[in-house]
């Protein structure tokens, strides 16, 4: 190729680049109607998310970073606070009601997930069996959910009291002597426990959705296999739903921690004095008695750092542990 041929093919390429640099251009830059429209995207899409900002910011953000000032201070709400340093932390490290009563949140929240996920797995898997009928059932699963936590605290009383209650008549048809459920420190945790399945149907809903998206090609290899039941439940049917379920375990591990209104209302809030109230205080309900019924703001302040570290500790190592027996369809493992 001669000069002439070099000069024209640079000429057409710097004229091609310039046309792709000038596409490039003008795709990069947008256009001013354009950027008058994200513009007013943006602002309508502020105009919506403001309430549940101005919510959050107000009713939560703030009391949150307030009481971290707070658990610095000595506060009666009657007078300004008074900067006391960490003497509210240390305070928690000697005072053996915050031991109790960590230990009968950890011991109520240990027992309740786990059997609250095993009860709701065995009634969804149930009903995942009903056919027509599961639309009833599942209607009334749930409905228990509704009921309001301090009717549910009244119901506790009714139920396993140990004299008369429902509860122990049941057992008594079959020869059994039941505890003194509200009475006997040893059985008052357990009562609640048993009381907490009361509220076991949203977990039902959703297990129950999880098992419907379960393919059932995964079951009739199974079956051709001859896999039982329980192995068919153990092989496939866990493993393809342990992301609700472990869903669940955390959702019901923080509410466990912060586990207050039934047991209030049944050995608190009547002016209960017996011995009992300390078998049934919980952290949540020592931390309200501070705040609310002795007026220690301060002290009340620390109380609820500390449950939030311990729940943000206990839901890291969850998170920690499920990328082991957690799967998720899709996922390259």
């Amino acid at each position: 190729m001669g000069p002439a041929g070099l000069t024209l093919a640079a000429t057409t390429h710097e004229a091609r680049s310039g046309r792709r640099a000038g596409r490039s251009a003008a795709t990069a830059a947008p256009r001013p109607g354009q950027r008058a429209s994200r513009r007013r995207n943006l602002l309508w899409v502020a105009l919506f998310l403001s309430p549940w900002l101005i919510g959050f910011l107000v009713f939560t953000a703030w009391p949150v970073m307030y009481s971290g000032y707070l658990s610095f201070t000595d506060y009666d709400v009657l007078t300004d606070p008074e900067w006391v340093g960490l003497e509210n932390y240390e305070r928690m490290l000697a005072d053996p009601d915050v031991r109790l009563s960590l230990w009968n949140t950890f011991y109520f929240t240990a027992i309740q997930v786990p059997l609250q996920v095993v009860v709701a797995l065995a009634l969804a898997l149930l009903l995942n069996q009903a056919g027509r009928a599961a639309g009833f059932f599942r209607t009334a699963f749930f409905l228990p959910k509704m009921t309001p936590p301090v009717a549910v605290g009244i119901l506790l009383l009714l139920l396993f009291n140990g004299q008369d209650g429902l509860i122990n008549q049941v057992l008594g048809w079959f020869g059994i002597e039941g505890p003194a459920w509200t009475t006997d420190p040893a059985w008052v945790k357990p009562g609640l426990i048993l009381m907490s399945l009361w509220s076991v149907g949203s977990s039902v809903i959703i297990l129950l959705a999880a098992l419907r998206n379960v393919p059932s090609e995964l079951y009739e290899s199974a079956r051709v296999d001859g896999a039982s039941f329980f192995q068919r439940t153990v092989t496939i049917t866990v493993p393809m739903i342990s992301g609700p379920i472990f869903f669940i375990f955390v959702v019901n591990s923080i509410a466990g921690f912060q586990t207050f209104t039934e047991s209030y209302t049944a050995f608190f809030g009547s002016g209960n004095t017996t011995y009992s109230n300390d078998a049934a205080l919980f952290f949540a309900i020592y931390l309200f008695r501070q705040a609310f019924e002795f007026l220690e703001m301060g002290y009340a302040s620390a109380l609820a750092w500390l449950m939030f570290v311990i729940i943000l500790i206990v839901t890291l190592i969850q998170l920690r542990v499920s990328r082991r027996f957690v799967y998720y369809e899709g996922e390259q493992r």
